[in-house]
């Protein structure tokens, strides 16, 4: 028997009966993924203007970005705010998580919804409503205000992964942690914690992600010194078709698919 007449599911559906299906889904992910992995050989072009596919080869563009002091500040600033959201957003999303996850107030619920309205609200209603409250804070421009505003975006993120790590935690074992003494704070840190672990690295690594990539937001709240790289991307595709941001493309598909990569090695080799 071909695997093409194994069952594909408990249903006892063959392959063969799916073929159409696995089409599709070629289909699909070439559609997404074909057009960002033209990227990656316009970044190794030797010609001073974006082209696909290259006539020559070269590194010049790499070694452009690495000897420009613009990009390598931009690179620091991203980098810098990236990891400070993650470290902000992974605990307050959590906190948030368990709380509304435990809570046994009505309005719960609907507390959670609410706090995932930064990810279903348009990004460019969010960075405009976030500009005109850093105008009056004085916060547009600065770093921190850069972390704040991308931690407002990260934490539903991480509030989603969490809860669906506790809904698969089995609480008896919080329970009894707490009838034997333990306060709820000891409790989550002993017993709750170790168990979801891997989704609290996940969220931190998508929290970590969601500000190293977000652009809309970062054009509002970031500039001068502290403009992100992709903030700084988008200016020069504006004002000048530099094949620099191709191979920073590059290596920014290379770091988040690396990470994303390596969150599901971890998983997998736990499991």
């Amino acid at each position: 028997m071909s695997w093409l007449d194994r069952p594909a599911s408990e249903t006892q559906i063959t392959h063969r009966d799916r073929l159409w299906l696995y089409g599709v889904t070629v289909l699909v992910l070439a559609f997404l993924v074909l057009p960002t992995l033209i990227v990656i050989p316009m970044s190794f072009s030797a010609s001073r203007y974006l082209e696909f596919p290259p006539r020559q080869w070269s590194l010049r563009w790499y070694e452009a970005y690495f000897a420009s002091a613009t990009w390598m500040d931009a690179t620091r600033t991203s980098l810098t705010a990236a990891s400070l959201t993650a470290l902000t957003a992974t605990p307050l999303g959590t906190a948030a998580a368990y709380g509304l996850y435990f809570s046994r107030l009505r309005l719960g619920k609907l507390a959670f919804w609410l706090m995932m309205t930064p990810i279903i609200v348009p990004a460019i209603l969010v960075g405009i409503a976030i500009f005109y409250a850093y105008v009056q804070l004085k916060l547009v421009n600065s770093l921190i205000g850069v972390v704040l505003a991308h931690t407002v975006v990260a934490i539903p993120i991480v509030m989603m992964i969490v809860t669906a790590a506790l809904q698969s935690f089995d609480v008896n074992q919080e329970r009894v942690a707490r009838s034997l003494g333990a306060s709820r704070l000891r409790a989550f840190v002993e017993i709750v914690a170790p168990q979801i672990r891997f989704s609290l690295v996940t969220a931190a690594i998508f929290a970590f992600l969601t500000s190293f990539d977000e652009v809309i937001i970062a054009i509002f709240v970031s500039g001068g010194s502290n403009s992100t790289l992709t903030r700084t991307m988008f200016a020069s595709l504006r004002d000048q078709i530099d094949p620099t941001i191709a191979a920073i493309s590059t290596m920014m598909i290379v770091v988040t698919t690396g990470l994303v990569l390596a969150v599901h090695a971890w998983g997998a080799r736990r499991r």
